[in-house]
């Protein structure tokens, strides 16, 4: 048996992937390179790792004992990593983050720009998804999310609180009726999620409030506000993305005012990993320093 670390990657690949064409963009290998390399691992072995089907490439149960090894394999290549790196000098090396599309477009730009400033030898990618991310698949290697999960194999750290408001644009409200009560609301038109689309309850804003009609509607944060700061109606905003947009004004403050919370959830494994453990202390403090200063320079918006 010669199985080596390439062959393990690509397994891994697979694993996470469910598909060789997923697997093939990760690796940028050719899908069928990827089904030959899995082939000839499964031959190797002597067992199917996967059960291949229309759907795609499921681990059997002879996979899910070799992920087990994989993953620590790979952890352990990394911690060597680190140790000849040594860790005093910088972060350097790849670091994936998912986030919902609020904190990746509002928050996470400026503050992983600074800690990029930093490190010059560290490679930072946002993965903005209206979705959680799944970390046991490897979608980011650490990810922020609104409510603390409490399955799985997780670290999960509070980062802090933030606040949400209902804002519109100036012209907005110069054209249409005063908004004073709640049950103002109904004669306005509001821009919010997509009811069934909306992946955690933390982020059902209009049903809290009772609010069932939402005549724009998106499963993107981004689309919501834009619809918002440019007239089309008003909706529930992140108080920390005010700033980007001078025309919009907060709206029943002293009536509706939501608070959310943030939590970075990491892989358990990566607890003994030193620049993982540098690089998420750095994300806590630099989103509870940013968000601070965006939601003070809002208190008079």
């Amino acid at each position: 048996m010669s199985e080596s670390w390439d062959d393990l990657r690509i397994f891994l690949a697979v694993a996470r992937g469910e598909s060789l064409s997923a697997a093939g963009r990760v690796l940028r290998m050719d899908p069928a390179t990827v089904g030959r390399r899995i082939a000839r691992l499964e031959q190797g072995l002597g067992a199917a790792l996967f059960v291949k089907s229309q759907q795609g490439y499921a681990l059997s149960e002879p996979g899910e004992r070799m992920l087990r090894h994989a993953e620590a394999a790979e952890q352990a290549l990394s911690l060597a990593m680190e140790a000849v790196r040594g860790g005093a000098e910088g972060l350097s090396g790849q670091v994936r983050i998912g986030a919902p599309d609020g904190c990746a477009n509002f928050l996470l730009p400026q503050v992983c720009a600074a800690i990029a400033d930093e490190n010059p030898d560290l490679e930072v990618q946002i993965v903005a998804l209206p979705r959680v991310v799944n970390l046991s698949r490897r979608e980011a290697d650490m990810a922020i999310a609104v409510s603390a999960p409490t399955a799985g194999r997780l670290m999960v750290q509070k980062i802090t609180d933030y606040r949400l408001h209902f804002a519109a644009s100036e012209d907005y409200l110069a054209r249409n009726a005063p908004i004073r009560a709640v049950n103002d609301l109904n004669g306005h038109r509001i821009a919010g999620y997509i009811p069934d689309m909306i992946f955690d309850k933390e982020l059902d804003y209009l049903g809290e409030l009772g609010l069932t009609r939402v005549p724009l509607a998106s499963n993107s944060v981004s689309v919501q506000f834009n619809w918002v700061r440019q007239g089309a109606g008003l909706g529930i905003v992140h108080d920390f993305a005010l700033p980007t947009a001078p025309g919009l004004r907060r709206v029943l403050t002293d009536v509706v005012s939501l608070k959310r919370s943030f939590y970075l959830v990491r892989h358990t494994d990566d607890r003994r990993h030193e620049r993982m453990n540098r690089f998420a202390k750095a994300l806590v403090d630099g989103m509870r320093v940013e968000l601070a200063r965006l939601e003070a320079f809002c208190q008079n918006v």
